[in-house]
């Protein structure tokens, strides 16, 4: 085998530094004056499958995690990581993303753009997901607890995130606000907890992704499950499936995979 030495740029360790700036600073806009809180704007706009509002400060550590991501990751000795070098572009997207879609939505509420940036976020995490799935070498320990369990998070709440912003955009439409069609609402959840499952399945049980997944259910649950039991039934079915197939094939290669 052909040993081939990998450089990163300079360009690929500043922007993903410049990512989770504005990943994070842009949160808080509203505390300087420019914008409405992300709070309020989902309020204004809550349906059935909005979580409970505790649900969100799940945002601390992934902000926390990004942070060390992008200071780990811009260290001279990490210059020539091949894992960074094949996810480097997708996180700029990922991160980038999230910060641009909390500016606009401060600026322009939930609407049908705010839907179209948080799912290009989801898009850049499923292709970093979908790289530390299939990655043979194995992983460092700091790749393991900085980049595998940051992005895995990220991934499976942004896929959560996704689900409630398109909801809330067809309530910002009049389009099944006001708690209307929890039947409706109940599939959705159902649906996001198929899709949730069968991703988990297919990423070797990843275990990080399905918590978080299952964190954003019992949210949801305690909130829209509390008024429809449609929801109710729908979360706890979700769990029970997004659980399962982290359990089912967690085989010994695949434990050693994601926990060394």
């Amino acid at each position: 085998m052909v040993h081939v030495d990998i450089r990163r740029s300079a360009i690929q360790r500043i922007a993903i530094v410049l990512a989770v700036i504005v990943q994070i600073g842009a949160t808080f806009l509203p505390q300087l004056g420019f914008g409405e809180p992300i709070g309020d704007r989902s309020d204004s706009v809550r349906t059935l499958i909005t979580p409970s509002g505790w649900a969100f400060s799940i945002w601390g550590p992934l902000f926390l995690g990004s942070a060390v991501y992008a200071i780990w990751q811009a260290l001279p000795g990490q210059r020539h990581n091949s894992l960074l070098n094949q996810i480097g572009w997708w996180s700029v997207g990922a991160l980038s993303a999230q910060g641009f879609w909390a500016i606009y939505t401060q600026f322009a509420n939930l609407t049908i753009i705010s839907a179209i940036i948080i799912a290009f976020s989801l898009i850049c995490l499923l292709a970093i997901l979908r790289t530390l799935v299939y990655r043979e070498i194995p992983f460092t320990a700091s790749e393991r607890w900085i980049v595998t369990l940051v992005f895995s998070a990220l991934a499976a709440w942004l896929t959560a995130a996704t689900i409630v912003n398109i909801s809330a955009t067809l309530a910002y439409y009049g389009i099944g606000g006001d708690f209307a069609f929890p039947y409706i609402t109940a599939g959705i959840v159902l649906v996001g907890g198929i899709i949730a499952s069968i991703a988990v399945a297919r990423s070797k049980g990843n275990p990080w992704y399905a918590l978080v997944f299952c964190w954003a259910l019992l949210a949801i649950y305690f909130r829209g499950g509390q008024e429809s039991q449609a929801i109710a039934i729908a979360c706890i079915v979700s769990g029970v499936l997004t659980a399962a197939a982290a359990a089912a094939p967690l085989q010994p290669a695949n434990r050693h995979h994601w926990f060394g």
